[in-house]
C-alpha cells in the first residue's frame, strides 16, 4: 500500500498545529462557561492532547511519519521535562510507595509473554494464515518484535528482529499492529487517569501513599511560588536543557563505548543513546532535588516541565493512524486479543493485591509505551509521580529482551503445533 502525502509536510507549520490544538484545549478547559465545565468532565485534557493530533494524522493532514517532531520531542523536550519534573521530588516519600508498582509492572510484562502465544491460538482457528508465511515471512517472527517493543521498547524490538529474523516487509506490517494497539491503550490509560478512584473502590486499593506524596509535592509547592521574573525562567530552562545537553553528550560517548567493548550488554539496551539520555536526564533532576535548586519549583519548574511532555503528548498522538486497522485486520485482531490478555492478568493481580489504580496504568504502561509515555501516563494522575513512570520504564529495558525472548520461543512452538 502506497504511502500518501499529507496536506502539511512542513513541520514548522505541523509544530504550529500541535501548539494550537494544545493552547484550544487548556484554555477551554479553563473557561467558565457552562458547556465546557461538563465537556471536561467526562472528556480529560491530556486524553484531547493526544487523540485530536491522532485524527490529523488518520485524516492525512499531518503526518507522525513523515514529520520529525516527535524525534525532537523525545529526544530533546522528554529529557527536560523529565528534570524539570523531578527537580522537586521527594524521593524518599517515591520509596515508600511500596514494591506493589514493581509487581504490577512484573505481571504486565507477565500477560505480554503469555498472551501473544494465546492471541495466536485463538486467531488461528478462524483464520490459519496467522500461524502461515515460511523462512522470515513466518508470521511468529515478526509477532515477537511487538513482543520487544511491548515489554521494553525500540532497543529491545530491534534486538528480536535481529535474533528471529523477520522480513522488512513483515517487519513493517508489525509496526502498525504495534503503534495502533499501543496508542490505543493509551488513550484509554488516560481517560481513567483522571477519574483513578472508581476503580479504586472496585478494587478495594488503598492509595493513601500517592494521596500523602501528592500532597507533600502541592504543600511544598505552595511554600515556595512566587511570580518568576525573567532569570528565575532562564534558570529553569538552563537546568533543564542544560542537563538534557549533559546527557546527550554522555550518552554520545558512553552508548558506542558499551556496543563496542561489550556488546553482550545490548540485552539490557545499554548500548542504547536513548536510555542513556533519559537515565541521566532522570538521575540529574533527582540529584538536584536534594540541592537548592530544588526551590527552582517557585518559579514553575514543573510547570514548564508539564508544557514540553503535552508537546510530546501530541507527538505521540500523531503518530497513530486509525486507517491502518483496516490493512491487515487478521493481525490487529492478534494484536487486540494480545493486549487484552495483558490487561486481565493486570487486573487479576491488582485485584488480589489491591494495587490502586496508578500502579496498573503506569505499570502497563512502562511496558508497553517505555520511558517516552510511561511519564505521560504518571503525570497524568499527577505531575509529581512522572519520576515513577520513568524508574519502571528503565527497569523495562533491562527486562524487555529477555521477556521478548521467551515469548518468540512460545509463539514459535505455537505456530508450528
Amino acid at each position: 500500500m502506497q504511502e500518501s502525502t499529507p496536506l502539511v509536510t512542513n513541520d514548522a507549520v505541523v509544530l504550529g498545529i500541535l501548539l494550537g490544538i494544545l493552547g484550544f484545549v487548556f484554555s477551554t478547559a479553563s473557561s467558565q462557561k457552562l458547556f465546557w465545565k461538563k465537556f471536561y468532565r467526562v472528556v480529560p485534557t491530556v486524553l484531547l492532547c493526544y487523540f485530536i493530533p491522532s485524527i490529523l494524522n488518520s485524516a492525512g493532514i499531518i503526518s507522525g511519519k513523515s514529520s520529525q517532531l516527535y524525534h525532537m520531542a523525545s529526544r530533546y523536550l522528554l529529557p527536560a521535562s523529565l528534570v524539570l519534573l523531578t527537580l522537586c521530588i521527594d524521593l524518599k516519600s517515591i520509596l515508600k510507595l511500596g514494591p506493589k508498582a514493581l509487581m504490577m509492572f512484573l505481571a504486565g510484562s507477565f500477560g505480554i509473554v503469555l498472551g501473544g502465544p494465546i492471541a495466536v491460538l485463538v486467531v488461528s482457528t478462524v483464520d490459519p494464515n496467522v500461524v502461515g508465511g515460511t523462512g522470515p515471512e513466518e508470521v511468529w517472527r515478526g509477532l515477537a518484535t511487538i513482543a520487544g517493543s511491548w515489554i521494553g521498547g525500540g532497543a529491545n524490538q530491534t534486538a528480536m528482529l535481529k535474533t528471529f529474523g523477520a522480513s522488512p516487509a513483515l517487519f513493517s506490517q508489525m509496526i502498525a499492529v504495534d503503534v495502533v494497539i499501543a496508542n490505543l491503550w493509551l488513550a484509554f490509560l488516560l481517560y481513567w487517569a483522571a477519574k483513578p478512584k472508581q476503580i479504586d473502590k472496585l478494587f478495594k486499593a488503598d492509595s493513601s501513599a500517592i494521596e500523602e506524596l501528592k500532597k507533600k509535592v502541592e504543600a511544598y509547592r505552595g511554600s515556595i511560588m512566587k511570580i518568576p521574573s525573567m532569570a528565575d525562567t532562564f534558570m529553569v530552562l538552563g537546568v533543564g536543557f542544560g542537563i538534557t545537553g549533559l546527557a546527550h553528550a554522555a550518552a554520545d560517548i558512553l552508548a558506542p563505548w558499551i556496543g563496542s567493548n561489550y556488546p553482550q550488554w545490548s540485552h539490557y539496551s545499554l548500548d542504547s543513546p536513548f536510555f542513556w539520555i533519559v537515565v541521566i536526564a532522570t538521575t540529574g533532576g533527582l540529584g538536584l532535588s536534594f540541592t537548592k535548586a530544588r526551590r527552582l519549583e517557585g518559579a514553575g519548574a514543573s510547570r514548564i516541565g508539564s508544557v514540553l511532555l503535552y508537546v510530546l503528548v501530541a507527538t505521540v498522538g500523531m503518530q497513530m493512524d486509525l486507517l491502518s486497522i483496516f490493512d491487515n485486520l487478521t493481525l490487529f485482531l492478534v494484536g487486540l486479543i494480545w493486549m487484552l490478555v495483558h490487561v486481565s492478568i493486570m487486573l487479576v493481580v491488582a485485584y488480589w493485591i489491591k494495587a490502586p489504580f496508578f500502579f496498573i496504568a503506569v505499570g502497563s504502561q512502562a511496558n508497553i509505551g517505555g520511558a517516552a509515555s510511561a511519564p505521560i501516563v504518571a503525570s497524568a494522575f499527577n505531575p509529581s509521580l512522572a519520576p515513577v513512570g520513568v524508574l519502571l520504564a528503565v527497569f523495562g529495558y533491562a527486562v524487555g529482551t529477555y521477556g521478548a525472548y521467551l515469548c518468540g520461543i512460545l509463539l514459535q512452538m505455537v505456530s508450528n503445533m
